[in-house]
């Protein structure tokens, strides 16, 4: 479980800000959207957030923040190389924020454990890390890492509490990787349900287009197929079956304005394998089936469909989702549907969370979300971006109108629009 997620000094953001899944004071549809765990001094959780914002607000920037957290937890040791540059990006709009690091701090639940682990970084090396773990609700620190600039070495805490070869995890840790990442590829079992929650847990999902790939992978078997074309239905789209064709690669269905050399590549990657197609299966009054590509189907069909497999797995596994965009292509009941699954104990009976930034205005109310649940996204006249909830507002509960207040600008994070004169030509 996710319980709060800070950024700082990362692309659009300046100074710190978070995200809490913690939840408030207040019963108001506790039964569905909140929860609590048997770990120890952890409050009651929330099942879902939404954050509202203007566009070039940096809604996507602080979701890509937690995507490059997750990246480097799993990756710095192994498909970063010695001496190659950290995907991290300072705020660049401030002389002195260039010469910081961002950092990164995100405290969760696993295995029963909360963590709380975070890191800095340059885009030249790792400045700082630590991790302090709680199994027992007093906390221990097992990672306690610092770059000494004056020095040039790193100054390293005692981690009392760290069982292993820890001497050596030192020793192998790069500059430019993270200790937690290096001392899993040397098989740290103390730190497993650690890395394993950025690994299995933790899923960002939602730049750009959807891809289908997930979705499609899982309805080779039986059973989940089903559970896809359950989901499609209960999500009224006229889809009465999924069916799976696999044909030998063939170069010459490439579209002809690709560019020479990618299709070379591709066709060096995909020699000899077989291309699965999506074929969605539309019965008619006669009985008789019509077959059509999954890329004949709507923008919002096709978004479904991608979604199918992640919003699936993500239930049944009490996993987290992050989604940039989730109303992108889909209708606002489409929205609210997908919503209210993780608010339901019968299709959510894991706990599972989801984070999303939307414009959707349709679900901004209380019969949705609790108010604890609504955060805000904008940038100050420095370009700064700011994270902040709703409860900041004190709204009234249940009677004040959420959406009416957003749109009236009393929440923030509204685009300043003004108006133009457009020169017509003659």
């Amino acid at each position: 479980m996710l319980i709060e997620f800070s950024v700082s000094n990362f692309l659009s953001i300046r100074e710190r800000t978070s995200l809490s899944l913690v939840a408030a004071k207040g019963l108001e549809l506790a039964s569905g959207n909140t929860f609590t765990t048997d770990t120890p001094v952890v409050p009651g959780l929330l099942k879902s957030a939404a954050i509202y914002g203007a566009n070039a607000a940096g809604k996507s920037n602080f979701i890509k923040a937690l995507q490059i957290m997750r990246r480097l937890v799993l990756q710095s040791s192994t498909e970063i190389q010695a001496g190659e540059r950290l995907p991290v990006t300072p705020f660049l709009l401030d002389e002195d924020s260039l010469l910081k690091p961002s950092e990164f701090e995100v405290t969760f639940i696993s295995q029963g454990v909360r963590y709380q682990y975070g890191f800095s970084a340059t885009p030249e090396r790792i400045i700082e890390e630590w991790l302090l773990a709680y199994p027992s609700g007093k906390a221990q620190r097992w990672i306690e890492r610092l770059y000494d600039e004056q020095n040039q070495s790193y100054r390293w805490g005692t981690m009392g509490k760290l069982t292993g070869k820890k001497q050596l995890w030192q020793e192998a840790t790069r500059p430019n990787a993270l200790f937690l990442s290096t001392a899993m590829q040397l098989n740290s079992q103390q730190l497993k349900p650690v890395f394993t929650w950025f690994a299995d847990t933790l899923h960002v999902a939602g730049f750009g287009r959807w891809h289908p790939g997930f979705s499609m992978k899982i309805c080779e078997k039986e059973s989940a197929r089903q559970q896809v074309i359950d989901f499609l239905k209960a999500a009224d789209v006229d889809i009465d079956d999924i069916e799976l064709e696999k044909e030998k690669f063939n170069p010459q269905n490439l579209p002809g304005n690709m560019p020479e050399e990618v299709k070379r590549q591709l066709e060096e990657q995909f020699k000899d394998k077989s291309v699965v197609q999506v074929k969605t299966v539309h019965t008619l009054e006669t009985g008789r089936k019509v077959l059509f590509n999954l890329d004949d189907e709507s923008d919002g069909t096709q978004k479904i469909f991608a979604l199918a497999g992640p919003w699936l797995d993500t239930l049944e596994n009490g996993h987290i989702l992050i989604i940039d965009e989730l109303h992108d292509n889909l209708h606002p009941l489409m929205v609210k549907f997908l919503v209210g699954l993780f608010h339901n104990p019968e299709t959510n009976p894991k706990n599972a969370q989801l984070i999303f930034t939307t414009h959707d205005t349709s679900i901004l109310n209380q019969e949705v979300f609790r108010r604890d649940q609504i955060w805000f996204c904008e940038k100050n006249q420095g370009q700064n971006t700011t994270v902040y909830p709703l409860t900041d507002f004190s709204p009234r509960k249940s009677v004040e109108n959420l959406e009416r207040g957003y749109l009236s600008g009393r929440y923030g994070a509204l685009p300043y629009l003004k108006n133009i004169k457009l020169a017509m030509a003659g």
